[in-house]
């Protein structure tokens, strides 16, 4: 029995190629990516492959996994002040 490890890098491999066939609507490709802002740039950019296919305004994108994980942003939320009350 052959022993097959991959490598972290191997695994990273293994996943983009997986998920370029799969897409992710806008909402969940923002906050992947941390924000509309930085996903509406990464488009423009042509970092991230998306498609619209209907032309009116609330049409749904199609944004491509792959690309979107690969410029994936952690997040961290500062928790909220809480007010005393007087």
């Amino acid at each position: 029995m052959t022993d097959f490890r991959m490598t972290s890098d191997d695994k990273l491999a293994v996943i983009y190629t997986v998920m370029n066939s799969k897409t992710f609507g806008q909402r969940e490709a923002a906050s992947i990516v941390g924000g509309r802002g930085r996903l509406f740039k990464l488009v423009g950019e042509g970092k991230i492959r998306a498609e619209k296919p209907t032309k009116v305004q609330n049409g749904k994108w199609f944004c491509n996994a792959s690309d979107v994980l690969r410029y994936a942003a952690v997040s961290y939320r500062k928790p909220r002040k809480v007010k005393k009350k007087k």
